[in-house]
């Protein structure tokens, strides 16, 4: 039985519109597991969230502990060949990512009103049916703005924002350098999520700052590409612009 994960499916010219999702569907290729992804289960996620698995009836949720499962029942080492130290620097990035700046990239792309309009507006604007979809849009979005609020990072200003996602993009482009992965030759456990975040954060559907400063750092760029045509040569050549996905939006 082939491995299922659970996700919202490409959209916008990405392979998954949650970086989560997008991560754990990179650990699976990095350690070589076939997949097909199901995008009819959120109402069944065990956490209420985005991605988790069924492998062959084990149910894992939550990308790390995902992870964990493959390393456990396939006997693959993301961090091979890495040092304790390594180990421990790529894990501190990984969180990061997650933590920090997955965040900063989720309030551009739900709070701001023309960001929403062009990028997840439209995955909700081709699922949902037209009599629930204006409610559901503002539900779903008036939840999330509250969550960003009690997290944290919605009490910020866009300007303290551009400060604080200025951080994040310089220290990644800083540790990556002029190496083809976050460690070096070989992609680690924490290239996963680095990507992830770095392709939504470029997402063409989503102006910000802190994409505008990612977007001029070469090696960022260079990096996304390489991972991209690494794990999904498929959306390697894909980039919907902002007027192609208000064309599209306006013909529904």
């Amino acid at each position: 039985m082939t491995l299922k994960i659970f996700g919202f499916g490409p959209a916008t010219g990405l392979p998954d519109l949650s970086p989560f999702v997008l991560k754990a569907m990179t650990l699976l290729k990095m350690a070589g597991v076939d997949y097909v992804v199901d995008t009819k289960g959120f109402n069944k996620a065990p956490k209420g969230k985005l991605p988790y698995i069924d492998d062959n009836g084990v149910i894992v949720a939550d990308s790390t502990f995902i992870r964990l499962h493959l390393e456990k029942t396939r006997g693959f080492d993301f961090d091979s060949g890495l040092s304790p130290q390594q180990r421990a620097e790529s894990w501190a990035v990984e969180k990061m990512c997650e933590d920090h700046l997955f965040s900063i990239i989720a309030r551009h792309r739900w709070q701001d009103d023309e960001n929403f309009a062009r990028g997840i507006g439209v995955f909700f604007d081709k699922m949902l049916p037209a009599p629930v979809r204006g409610p559901a849009k503002w539900a779903i979005r008036r939840s999330l703005i509250k969550r960003f609020r009690t997290q944290g990072v919605g009490r910020f200003s866009e300007a303290e924002i551009a400060v604080l996602g200025a951080r994040d993009v310089e220290a990644l482009s800083t540790l990556i350098g002029d190496k083809p992965f976050l460690m070096g030759e070989t992609p680690c456990a924490a290239d996963a999520a680095v990507f992830a975040a770095l392709t939504l954060l470029m997402d063409p559907a989503t102006n910000s700052p802190t994409r505008d400063l990612a977007l001029a750092r070469p090696n960022l760029v260079a990096y996304r590409d390489r991972m991209m045509g690494r794990y999904f040569p498929e959306f390697a050549d894909s980039e919907i612009r902002t007027s192609d996905l208000a064309s599209d939006r306006s013909s529904l």
